[in-house]
Formats: C-alpha cells, sequence, structure tokens
C-alpha cells in the first residue's frame, strides 16, 4: 500500500523535529592564552582561566539565560559585592592543608601555613561537541619550589533547555618518592562562590560585613540553611528568586568518591564547597583531631569526581534528586 505524499511529508517533519528537540546544542571550546572560553549554543557558560592566579578557576558562571550565578570580586569590582576573601575565584578545585601548605588561601589571609600555588603545566585536550571536554595538567608547588604532587583535571560541560553542567573529574597523583598528605581542614576543595542575591539572608542591624541575599540551601538529606554546615549528603543546593525566575546552583559528590557521602562547608555568605578531607572541623564533638586526613602513597593516586548542575526553579522543581540519581548511575550529559 502506497502512502500518500501529503502524509509521507507530514511524517518526516514529525521526524525532523523530534531529532531537533533532542538534539543538544553545540558546546564550543576557544583557546586563548591564558583561558579556554566555553559557550553552549553560541552563548558564554564560562571560562576556564589557568594563569594570573594562585590557582586555575572558571569565571563567570552563567545561568542557561546569561544570569551570573557566582560573584565578581576579585575578578570585577560591582557595586553591593562584598570584596572579602580573594581567593574565593568564582569556581575553583583547591585544598588548605596539604604536606602543611595552604593551597586554598593565599597571601597573609586565612591560615598561617606557608601559602602554596596550583601552576598550570599544559592543556592536554580542548574538544567541541555536544560535550565540551577540556583535560588539563596542574603542579601543586610549595613557596619553596619543591613539587608536592601534579593533577590530572577533566572538565566537561554541556547543557540543553534551561539546565547546565560542569563536571570535574581531578586526580592528584604522589610522586614516585614521597606521600601526600592531605590534612583535615574545612576550607576545601570543590567550591564555589555564589552571587550576593544567593546569599542567605540576615536580620536587620547585623554586624556582619557580608551581604544578604534571599538565598536557601537545602541537602539531600533535608538539612537547611545553617543546620547544612558540615553535614553530610550526596548533594546540596542553593537557589533564590532574582528579577522574577528561581536560580539554582546544586554540587553533586560522585558515590565513588572518598568519604561519600561528602561533608558540606557552605556558608551564609555564599561559600559553597564540598569536602571529604575536614571531617574533625566539622565533627569536632565526635571525632579526633585530623580524623579527615587522607594519606596518598608515593606513586599513587585519588581521583574525586563533582557535578555542578546549573537549573531553573527550587531543589523540587528542578528535581535534583532524579538528576543525582542519573548521575550516580553514571550518566553524562
Amino acid at each position: 500500500m502506497r502512502l500518500p505524499r501529503l502524509v509521507i511529508g507530514v511524517a518526516m517533519c514529525l521526524a525532523s523535529v523530534r531529532v531537533f528537540a533532542v538534539s543538544p546544542p553545540e558546546v564550543t571550546l576557544t583557546r586563548a592564552d591564558d583561558r579556554v572560553r566555553v559557550e553552549i549554543g553560541g552563548q558564554l557558560l564560562t571560562e576556564y582561566i589557568f594563569k594570573g592566579a594562585y590557582r586555575p578557576y572558571c569565571y563567570p558562571v552563567l545561568a542557561a539565560d546569561g544570569t551570573p550565578l557566582t560573584r565578581n570580586f576579585p575578578m570585577k569590582q560591582v557595586a553591593g559585592e562584598d570584596p572579602d576573601h580573594p581567593h574565593h575565584r568564582s569556581l575553583w578545585f583547591a585544598h588548605s592543608d596539604v604536606n602543611g601548605v595552604d593551597f586554598w588561601n593565599q597571601d597573609d589571609a586565612g591560615s598561617r601555613r606557608p601559602k602554596g600555588k596550583i601552576v598550570h603545566d599544559a592543556l592536554l585536550e580542548t574538544t567541541s561537541g555536544a560535550v565540551g571536554v577540556i583535560r588539563a595538567r596542574d603542579r601543586w608547588v610549595a613557596p619553596d619550589g619543591k613539587v608536592f604532587c601534579t593533577d590530572d583535571t577533566t572538565i566537561r560541560f554541556a547543557g540543553s533547555g534551561s539546565e547546565r553542567t560542569i563536571d570535574f573529574e581531578v586526580t592528584l597523583n604522589a610522586p614516585a618518592d614521597a606521600p601526600v598528605e592531605l590534612n583535615d581542614n574545612k576550607d576545601g576543595v570543590l567550591a564555589l562562590r555564589l552571587a550576593a542575591w544567593l546569599n542567605q539572608p540576615r536580620p536587620p542591624n547585623t554586624n556582619r560585613r557580608f551581604t544578604g541575599g534571599v538565598g536557601q540551601l537545602v541537602t539531600a538529606r533535608g538539612d537547611r540553611d545553617g543546620a547544612a554546615w558540615g553535614k553530610r549528603a550526596p548533594w546540596a543546593d542553593f537557589h533564590a528568586v532574582h528579577d522574577g525566575r528561581t536560580y539554582g546552583v546544586a554540587i553533586f559528590d560522585h558515590p565513588q568518591n572518598l568519604r561519600h557521602p561528602t561533608w558540606w562547608h557552605a556558608r551564609d555568605y555564599g561559600l559553597f564547597a564540598a569536602n571529604p578531607l575536614g571531617q574533625h572541623d566539622f565533627e569536632p564533638k565526635s571525632t579526633p583531631v585530623n580524623a579527615g586526613r587522607h594519606t596518598i602513597p608515593a606513586g599513587g593516586s585519588l581521583t574525586l569526581r563533582y557535578r555542578v548542575f546549573l537549573h531553573y526553579g527550587d531543589e523540587k522543581e528542578a528535581k535534583l534528586g532524579e538528576r543525582y540519581e542519573e548521575y550516580a548511575a553514571g550518566k553524562r550529559p
């Protein structure tokens, strides 16, 4: 039986519409001397900046409609932002006590430990496509020039509709002749410094210097706002209404990570970090000093994986439980 040409034509059009609807927008990576620009469907998502600071970082971090979700300082001076913690550069990976050297803070800020630098060594890959991929290698260098360890960092970028994902896979490699001591400290490891409006509210006449916002913090286990700090959960999410729309930023902790589910170093002023290396800092009454220490043996490695998930709506509207289960099952964007 031969179908009429009109029926065949309509069927072909519907098929093409279905293909178009599920095809993710192209992720385009563009190299420069000090950074890699990441665009989705021609719109900026972020730039991976690997020169000019104590460590590589991603800035800005933009929602699907272009709204900035992380703080501009210290990269830019913007009215209404707190000029504190200059080491909080948008989105980064670091730890504050590696062999007794602080790779999280900088200069005279934070701890009294000497400050090290995570120095970019090489861009191994920048691939555009349905998923954009950056692979880089870094050296963790002490103030005296000694290289404590290296890392192999892979970042994958994807997005469709209202969602954006930034997947981190960081492998820390100990040298062949010495172990690497990752000591217990709250300041680590995968972190964002959120836009001021995502900060949590503050009571009037407070003496706190940090700018308040309208943000809410919730974890997969139901801990909220200030009660979420130092608690463990597979994921956590900050969200807030801004210019009439609810935006959210979640971090997913991979189930194969060290000490999963992770602890959350999430402050009301917009610091948002997943950290498996601060157990005593987070649970001082129930754990011994340095309970969170992890030793990478000489010649060994440690791999940590996280997803930064940018979305509209609160945790229920964004179906974060389902999205996390997809991530845990190994689904890539």
